[in-house]
């Protein structure tokens, strides 16, 4: 586990010195949700405009419990786990830009888990109404690297938010499926 553990810390180093004050204006708008507004609106237009209002209200409701467990599960996880940040892991110290700090833990991102996880179940929902609906995936990738550009994340709290993300998307997938047929949309 030591040595995964170095090559995180390896390959977080490398990639967060990557990058340049010129940018970080960027990744700093990048990292919060509430600036992707536009990109969502987009996305549920698009959305309405192939499966209607009534399966969107499902959609939607199934979206907001997908995005409760999976923020709830990560805080658990964070709290077990208790990982420092990378900006606040003594052994980086003067070797990350630091471009943003936090007190929470690290272990494992809510940032990758969300992102995924709400990505999983809207291009599944899409998919057949559009070629291109792999396109939305680069939110998530965009999305959750901010973490890393600006020294929160380590690429394994990554990885793990996007597997436990894609996983819950999946599943509730299936749970968005069957919400359909008992409501006989």
């Amino acid at each position: 586990m030591e040595k995964i553990i170095a090559i995180d810390k390896s390959i977080l180093v490398y990639l967060n010195n990557l990058g340049s004050q010129e940018a970080d204006w960027l990744w700093l708008i990048i990292t919060k949700q509430l600036n992707w507004a536009p990109f969502f609106i987009l996305v549920f237009y698009l959305v309405i405009k192939k499966i209607g209002w009534k399966h969107f209200g499902v959609l939607i409701l199934t979206l907001s419990f997908l995005t409760l467990v999976t923020d709830q599960f990560t805080n658990l996880v964070k709290e077990s786990f208790e990982r420092l940040r990378p900006c606040n892991d003594p052994s980086l110290e003067g070797l990350l830009r630091e471009v943003k700090t936090s007190k929470s833990f690290s272990f494992f991102s809510g940032h990758a888990s969300n992102s995924m996880a709400s990505t999983v179940l809207i291009y599944l929902a899409i998919k057949k109404y559009y070629k291109w609906a792999t396109v939305l995936f680069i939110f998530p990738l965009v999305f959750a690297y901010s973490r890393i550009y600006l020294g929160l994340h380590f690429p394994l709290d990554i990885l793990t938010g996007y597997v436990f993300g894609a996983t819950f998307g999946f599943i509730f997938y299936k749970i968005y499926l069957k919400l359909l047929v008992k409501f006989k949309l």
